[in-house]
């Protein structure tokens, strides 16, 4: 079956754009492929900084004809309604459609649509130019005269279509004045002439030969392993950076790994620095010494040309400007090393948090408080807890995060130390903002869990007063992030904590207030509650168990949280758990039926006096002691002791659904036996809400 061969030759793409940009033409094309009846065998798109490539297999050599009854409108329909048909259906006129007898519905007219089938290559033809022309490009420009925009200037086309035993013909379609054809070049330094392709195989074997290594990913793994190679040699390792290996692969078609180095007297300066300031300037690796765990001062980068001088100035050309940039490093690390940390507050009253939540400066004062009142619920030292709240944004106005506010808290935690703040103090400077992701360390030491949580729920507490929550997959604050990092801290350090409460007192700092506390605090347990689904999914827990617990009142210590809807889990998951209830979503049922006949809730106790079966009796006496054994053993915080007591109920329920007609004759003892079965809802509710429970 024929193959197509797409390549888009223009000037250099963006790096971050190729990986996009190859995967929307595969999907462009080839669901346009299959729009048009042409099922293909497989797929591959391609990017480097000058092409993007697609190589289609197994294409039909063309489309089957189709044949369509279409119906139309009764005979004798108005106008406008003939008129819409012979439009849908392509026809000229009515007399070209037929009319056809239904002894119910009468005469109608139908529609005969028969399309022939159409070469491959024609409609492959027809497509490619809208497809080129809406081109989704993040961004795109325009060139010369041209009226269409691409990403950078488009020069050639290849567009080769045809069986893999004859010559392909070139698909015959015009983009911007670029006529299809199988004409492309080589690297732009090394092999720039034109050479010609007929298919996928040839055309990446003479990419090859003219020094372009068509895979991103082969590029990738041509890099990295040259520089652990160069790095093994220098008796380094590699620092690997996957996202700047991503980006380098996207520079480059022909990549030339080579090393350099820089003053060892930049080393003074902490190896985040170093790391950042020569990759965010020079997009090159850096190596660390395995003795000592710290960088050494070199560095490797990928050229996108065999010099013939072996790299040598290539190399000293990224040493001289990594000197310079290194050197700027050390002014802004030496010269904050001259502020003390308290200095720099003032400054950050002058710097602008949220137009409605004031400067960072009055946030560092509602975080102080904040972290001073969870300190003790999580084990910290109440000063300490002050004093990192304190310092927590004070690296915020420094020159080196000025420069690269990615290091923000890093940058905090070094000039902590090197006044001599305590230790604790230090590290708390550096994690309060974690965990920034899924797979991120969430902080251990108390001073900085303290800190780390006052952050969090300052966040989502102003936010959520101002109303500015995440919609839908809108997040411009991280609010869900925040989130779930405070689920983490909990869970992971083990931490009783009343999250209601907490949130209430970051709540009733802010400048802000809101007119029902009560509801933000309500409001945002519940956004808790959806945050803590997600984070339980991959665990294997049921997000029906979560709603479960969160329904009973006053649920807000996630911890305890987590250890119900386990227990409960494994519960339902046993047989006792599982015939519960099952009896329990009858009991209730029952009640629901009663109640909308009624027209009033069930209420009261029932009365031992109007028990007529041993049966009822049993449940009653059953559902007393399960209940009192239940609501201790919560108290305990024994949740499997809960529901062992809670599994006792399943014999009696079950003989009481086998035995009782519950909807009897005489009306007293009618609604004695649904007040026995509200006990059933009212005893099970001690552990959890378990009309949440799917099954």
């Amino acid at each position: 079956m024929p193959d197509l061969l797409l390549e888009l030759f223009s000037e250099e793409i963006p790096a971050r754009m190729q990986r996009k940009a190859a995967e929307d033409l595969k999907s462009l094309v080839t669901n346009a492929l299959v729009d048009a009846g042409l099922h293909y065998e497989g797929a591959r798109a391609f990017a480097t900084p000058r092409r993007l490539a697609l190589h289609v297999a197994g294409i039909p050599a063309g489309s089957a004809a189709t044949r369509e009854e279409r119906k139309g409108p009764r005979v004798g329909s108005p106008e406008k309604a003939v008129e819409g048909f012979l439009r849908g259906a392509g026809l000229s006129s009515i007399e070209e459609a037929s009319v056809h007898s239904d002894p119910k519905k009468g005469d109608f007219y139908v529609a005969v649509i028969e399309k022939p089938g159409r070469a491959a290559i024609d409609i492959i033809a027809d497509f490619m130019p809208g497809i080129l022309r809406n081109f989704p490009w993040p961004k795109s420009m325009r060139w010369g005269s041209a009226s269409t925009r691409w990403v950078r200037p488009l020069h050639s086309i290849v567009a080769t279509f045809g069986p893999e035993t004859e010559e392909p013909d070139v698909v015959p379609f015009e983009f911007d004045g670029i006529q299809a054809g199988k004409t492309t070049r080589g690297h732009r330094f090394l092999a720039n002439e034109a050479f010609g392709v007929r298919r996928f195989d040839d055309y990446a074997t003479g990419l090859e030969k003219h020094k372009v290594v068509l895979d991103a990913d082969r590029r990738k793994d041509m890099i990295l392993n040259d520089a652990k190679d160069r790095a093994l040699a220098l008796g380094l390792d590699l620092v690997e950076d996957p996202g700047l290996l991503e980006e380098v692969a996207g520079l480059v078609e022909w990549p030339v790994v080579l090393t350099g180095t820089f003053d060892e007297d930049f080393l003074t300066i902490p190896d985040e620095c170093i790391r950042l300031t020569i990759r965010a300037n020079q997009k090159c690796f850096v190596l660390k010494n395995p003795a000592t765990g710290r960088l050494a001062n070199q560095f490797v980068l990928v050229s996108n040309i065999v010099a013939a001088d072996g790299g040598k100035m290539i190399v000293a050309g990224n040493e001289k400007v990594i000197r310079a940039r290194l050197s700027d490093a050390r002014f802004f690390w030496d010269t904050d090393l001259k502020t003390d940390l308290s200095a720099n507050l003032p400054k950050l009253d002058e710097v602008k948090f949220h137009e409605k939540l004031g400067s960072v400066g009055e946030r560092v004062q509602r975080l102080i408080a904040l972290s001073a009142e969870l300190a003790p619920l999580v084990g910290a030292d109440d000063a300490r807890a002050r004093r990192a709240a304190e310092l927590a944004k004070a690296d915020l106005v420094s020159q080196m995060v000025y420069e690269f506010p990615e290091l923000q808290g890093l940058m905090g935690r070094y000039y902590a130390l090197a006044q001599g703040e305590d230790a604790s103090v230090a590290a708390a400077i550096e994690e309060h903002y974690k965990p920034q992701g899924p797979t991120d360390s969430v902080p251990s030491d108390p001073v900085a869990i303290a800190v780390a949580l006052a952050e969090k729920l300052d966040l989502l507490a102003g936010f959520w007063a101002i109303d500015e929550k995440p919609t839908g997959s809108k997040d411009p604050y991280a609010l869900r992030r925040a989130a779930l990092g405070v689920i983490r801290i909990v869970l992971e350090n083990n931490l009783r904590l009343g999250l209601g409460e907490a949130i209430l007192s970051a709540s009733n700092r802010l400048s802000v207030k809101t007119e029902d506390p009560t509801a933000l605090v309500a409001d945002l347990l519940t956004f808790f509650a959806d945050r803590l689904k997600v984070h339980l999914k991959d665990e294997g827990a049921r997000h029906d168990l979560i709603d479960a617990v969160f329904a009973l009142d006053g649920q807000d210590d996630l911890l305890m949280v987590v250890r119900r809807v386990e227990a409960l889990g494994a519960f339902i998951s046993s047989d006792d758990g599982a015939n519960l209830l099952a009896g329990y979503k009858r009991a209730v049922n029952i009640l629901k039926a009663e109640e909308k006949k009624d027209g009033e809730p069930v209420t009261g106790r029932p009365h031992a006096d109007h028990f007529l079966e041993q049966a009822e009796i049993d449940l009653a006496a059953a559902i007393d002691t399960a209940r009192a054994e239940a609501a201790r053993a919560v108290e305990a915080e024994d949740f499997e002791g809960a529901m062992e007591a809670l599994s006792r109920l399943r014999a009696p329920v079950d003989r009481f659904f086998e035995e009782i007609l519950v909807n009897a004759d005489d009306p007293a003892l009618r609604m004695n036996r649904l007040r026995l079965l509200d006990e059933i809802r009212d005893a099970t509710h001690v552990v959890a809400d378990f009309s949440k429970v799917a099954g």
